[in-house]
């Protein structure tokens, strides 16, 4: 028997309203099932669980997604369509509108990081980005 593993989100009573706005957000996604305690629901083949667990935890970016985008399309969605009444924060990361810390990160980044005579290059153009824009790290 295969361990399934995945994440659980604990909400103070927007388990549901979360899982819809996710599904919204990723073009592959569903709810799987629901009942008043727990959401389960499939981001681009990814399980989550939402949890109405009430107000005794909270997020924090110490917890991460991360979503890997090979177009600038891609990129300017994600930030645009999560970030909405959330916060933007730098390095192509910011929280939702529940708090939940999401990194858009371009594919290419870690290709470009690989190249030592490069590296800091990228790292200095994008220290000063809050979304990434991968021309602007090309041409780094």
């Amino acid at each position: 028997m295969e361990n399934q593993i995945y994440p659980c989100l604990w909400f103070n009573g927007q388990a549901k309203e979360a899982a819809e706005f996710y599904c919204s957000v990723f073009k592959t996604s569903k709810i799987l099932s629901e009942n008043p305690m727990v959401v389960m629901f499939e981001l681009n083949e990814t399980k989550f669980m939402a949890l109405n667990g009430g107000p005794h935890y909270t997020f924090s970016p110490a917890n991460s997604y991360v979503i890997n985008c090979d177009t600038q399309e891609e990129i300017d969605h994600y930030w645009e369509k999560l970030g909405e009444g959330g916060k933007y924060n730098q390095c192509g990361w910011l929280d939702d509108k529940f708090g939940v810390s999401w990194q858009i990160v371009p594919t290419i980044l870690g290709e470009l990081m690989s190249h030592p005579e490069r590296s800091q290059r990228v790292i200095a153009a994008f220290m000063q980005m809050k979304k990434f824009d991968i021309q602007a790290l090309l041409d780094a």
